[in-house]
C-alpha cells in the first residue's frame, strides 16, 4: 500500500512489520523494522534531530508497510529488503557480493574444495564469508596438505593424459583419477574438510590419531608415517591459534566500533577453544547508527550468508529476544546472544574490541591519504590544462572493435578524481554505409568516436527538458562535464571536437591521450602537451583512460561471444537455453544435429516426439 507521510501515517498498522521509504523517484532510501510500525515510523518525524533524521526525513516521498507476525520474522524481512534495494541510509556491509567462500562440489563424485566469490549453486556447499583472501587460500593450501582432495577442475578428476599429475606424486592428492582411491575414501578426506571448517577439530584429532594407530598395528608403517604427519600439522595449527581453554567450546565474538558515517566489525571464530578465524568487515553506516544498531545489522548480514551458525554469540550490548530467535530459526537450535561479563570470554572480546576501533582508525587514515591525493590530482590537471575551476566530473570514451565488427563504445565517470560506476554508460556502434563505421573489415574509429560522442551531446540535450522527477531523467547525460578525454590522438580528438561542439561553448574542456608516450593533445595546440610519469595530474588520467579501456572492451567481449554463439537454434520454436544444451550434447555439435533426421531427434532425451517433429520441419523448411 502506499501512503504519503504528511497526512496517512496515522493509517499505518499498529503492528509488528517492515516499512520501506521512497523517495520522489520511487527508489527506497530506508528499510525499518518495529513492534509497531506505525509509532516506529512516528518516531522518524517527531524526532528529526539525529543526523538520519535530519538527512532523510526531507527525502520521504511516500511510505509503504508490510505486516508479519513476529519481530523474528520482521528482521529477517529487512534483511530481504535490504539486500534487493541496497538503501542508502540502511547499515550495509561493504561490498558484499565480492567476499571469499570455500566451495565444495558435493554433487561430483570425487568433490572438489576451491576458492569462489560466487555463491548460487545449491548443490554444493559455501563456507563463509571471508574477508581476507590471501588467508582463504592459505587455509586452502593447509587442507590440500592434510586430507589431499584433487586440485584438477572439472566434473570428473584426471587429465587426458590418463596418468597421475604432479601432485600425487608430492603427497597432494591420492589420484582418483586412476582409481588409486576408491569414492568412499576420498568423501572420507572431503568429510575431514568439512568438519574442520566447521569447527570441529577434536573430531579430526580423534580421527587422524586412530588412523595412525590402526595402519601401525597393521604394520604398514608408510601409512602410519602420513596419518603422523598430518596429525602433527593440524595439532601445530591449532596450538598457535589457541586462545583460551578447551572448556571455553564454541563460540563466535563480534564487537562493533562506529565513527563518522563508518563502522567496522570483528568476528573471532572460537572452536574447541581455538581462534579458528579473525573477520574484519566494514559498513556504510551513512544514517550513523549506534554500536547496538550496527551490530544488529551486522549479525543478520553476516549469518545470512554463513554456512554455520554457532550456539553463542558475545556481543558488547544486548541486542533483544528477537534476533536469537531469527537465528535459531535459521540454525535450527537455539542460538544464544549475550555480553561476557568476565573470564576468557571477555577477554576474547575485548581483543576484537580494540581491533575493530584499531581497523576502523586505519582505514580513515588510508581515506583521508586517498581524498589528499585525489585533491592533489585535480589541483594539478587544473594547472595542466589551465582550466578557470577544479575538474570536478570528468569523463572518457573509448571504442572497441575486432576489425570492425561488434563495434562498442564506453563512457566511464570520475567525480572528485574517483569513479562514479553509477554513472557509466555503453554505447553499440552502428555506423553507416558511407564511412563504414562498424562494418566489418572496414573499421573507423574516427567516425565511431564521432557519432558516440554526437550521441552523448544529444542525450544531453534531450535531458534539459526532462524533469529530475521522471522516469525519463538520466542523471549522467544530465550532468555536464567539466573535462572529456577522449582516448586516442589527433585523429580522434578532431572527430570528438566536431560533435561537441555544444559542450565546448558551454566551457566543457575536450582533450585526447595517447598512448605510445601518453601524450595529451589539446585543441589550438600545435604540439602535445607531455607531462611528467610521476605527476599526479597524469596518473589520474592514466586510470580514466585504463577504466574507460577496461569498460569498453569487456562489453565488446560479450557482444562478440554472444554472436560467437549465436546459431540456428535460437529460432527454433520450443526450444530454449535447457533443450539447446541437451540437442548439442547429444549429437556433439550443430552440424550433427542439422544432418540428424527425424527419428533421430525423437530419440534425444527430454524431446517430446510432437516437438522433435517440429524442429525437423523447422530445420529442412529453411533448406539448411
Amino acid at each position: 500500500m502506499s501512503i504519503t507521510p504528511a497526512d496517512r501515517r496515522r493509517e499505518l498498522p499498529d503492528e509488528p512489520g517492515v516499512y520501506l521509504f521512497r523517495n520522489a523517484r520511487g527508489r527506497v532510501i530506508y528499510v525499518g523494522k518495529a513492534k509497531s510500525i506505525r509509532k516506529r515510523v512516528a518516531s522518524h518525524f517527531s524526532n528529526p534531530s539525529t543526523r538520519a533524521g535530519h538527512d532523510l526525513v526531507p527525502m520521504i516521498d511516500h511510505i509503504e508497510a508490510l505486516v508479519v507476525h513476529t519481530e523474528a520474522e520482521a528482521l529477517l524481512a529487512e534483511q530481504n529488503f535490504i539486500k534487493q534495494y541496497t538503501p542508502r541510509f540502511n547499515i550495509r556491509l561493504r561490498d558484499d557480493k565480492s567476499y571469499p567462500y570455500i566451495a565444495i562440489s558435493l554433487d561430483e563424485d570425487f568433490p572438489r574444495v576451491y576458492f569462489t566469490r560466487e555463491r548460487h549453486r545449491r548443490d554444493r556447499a559455501y563456507f563463509g564469508p571471508f574477508s581476507n583472501a590471501k588467508r582463504v587460500r592459505s587455509t586452502l593450501d593447509v587442507l590440500g596438505k592434510v586430507f589431499m582432495f584433487r586440485s584438477c577442475e572439472g566434473p570428473e578428476p584426471g587429465r587426458r593424459s590418463g596418468s597421475p599429475c604432479l601432485d600425487f606424486y608430492i603427497k597432494r592428492c591420492e589420484a582418483p583419477c586412476v582409481g588409486y582411491v576408491s569414492r568412499a575414501e576420498y568423501r572420507a578426506g572431503i568429510d575431514g574438510v568439512i568438519a574442520f571448517l566447521s569447527g570441529r577439530y577434536r573430531e579430526i584429532e580423534r580421527s587422524l590419531e586412530q588412523a595412525m594407530r590402526e595402519a601401525s598395528d597393521e604394520q604398514r608403517f608408510e601409512d602410519a608415517a602420513r596419518e603422523r604427519n598430518r596429525l602433527r600439522a593440524v595439532r601445530s595449527l591449532l596450538e598457535r591459534q589457541r586462545v583460551a581453554n578447551e572448556a571455553v567450546g564454541t563460540l563466535d565474538a563480534i564487537a562493533v566500533a562506529v565513527a563518522d558515517g563508518e563502522a567496522n566489525a570483528q568476528v573471532f571464530q572460537v572452536r574447541d577453544g581455538v581462534l579458528s578465524d579473525r573477520q574484519s568487515f566494514y559498513l556504510d553506516n551513512e544514517a550513523g547508527g549506534d554500536i547496538a544498531e550496527v551490530a544488529e545489522a551486522f549479525v543478520l548480514q553476516y549469518y545470512a550468508s554463513a554456512m554455520m551458525i554457532p550456539p553463542l554469540l558475545i556481543v558488547q550490548t544486548d541486542l533483544g529476544p528477537a534476533l536469537a530467535q531469527a537465528l535459531s530459526d535459521r540454525r535450527g537450535h537455539p542460538v544464544e546472544i549475550r555480553a561476557a561479563e568476565r573470564g576468557d570470554k571477555r577477554r576474547i572480546l575485548e581483543l576484537a574490541e580494540r581491533n575493530a576501533r584499531l581497523a576502523l582508525d586505519q582505514e580513515k587514515l588510508r581515506s583521508e591519504r586517498r581524498r589528499q591525493q585525489r585533491v592533489e590530482a585535480l589541483d594539478g590537471l587544473q594547472q595542466a590544462l589551465g582550466l578557470d575551476s577544479i575538474p570536478l566530473r570528468i569523463e572518457c570514451f573509448d571504442i572497441s572493435t575486432l576489425m570492425g565488427t561488434n563495434t562498442v563504445a564506453s563512457m566511464v565517470v570520475f567525480e572528485g578524481g574517483a569513479p562514479k560506476k553509477a554513472d557509466y554508460r555503453r554505447f553499440k556502434v552502428f555506423g553507416d554505409a558511407e564511412n563504414g563505421a562498424g562494418t566489418i573489415g572496414m573499421p573507423d574509429d574516427f567516425a565511431a568516436m564521432e557519432e558516440v560522442l554526437g550521441r552523448r551531446m544529444a542525450r544531453f540535450e534531450r535531458q534539459r527538458d526532462v524533469s529530475p522527477h521522471d522516469k525519463e531523467y538520466d542523471p549522467s547525460f544530465a550532468a555536464l562535464p567539466n573535462v572529456i578525454v577522449i582516448d586516442g590522438g589527433k585523429g580522434q580528438l578532431s572527430a570528438g571536437l566536431r560533435a561537441l561542439q555544444g559542450f565546448r561553448e558551454r566551457g566543457v574542456t575536450v582533450i585526447s591521450l595517447a598512448k605510445r608516450i601518453e601524450e595529451v593533445f589539446v585543441p589550438g595546440r600545435a604540439d602535445p602537451l607531455r607531462l611528467a610519469h610521476d605527476t599526479p595530474e597524469l596518473q589520474l588520467l592514466q586510470r580514466v583512460r585504463d577504466e574507460a579501456h577496461r569498460f569498453a572492451i569487456t562489453h565488446h567481449r560479450i557482444r562478440r561471444d554472444r554472436a560467437m554463439t549465436a546459431s540456428i537454434l535460437d529460432e527454433l520454436p520450443g526450444v530454449g537455453p535447457a533443450r539447446k544444451r541437451a540437442l548439442l550434447q547429444h549429437f556433439g555439435s550443430p552440424d550433427a544435429i542439422l544432418a540428424a533426421s527425424r527419428e533421430e531427434l525423437e530419440a534425444v532425451p527430454g524431446m517430446p516426439g510432437k516437438l522433435a517433429r517440429e524442429v525437423y520441419r523447422e530445420l529442412h523448411k529453411t533448406g539448411v
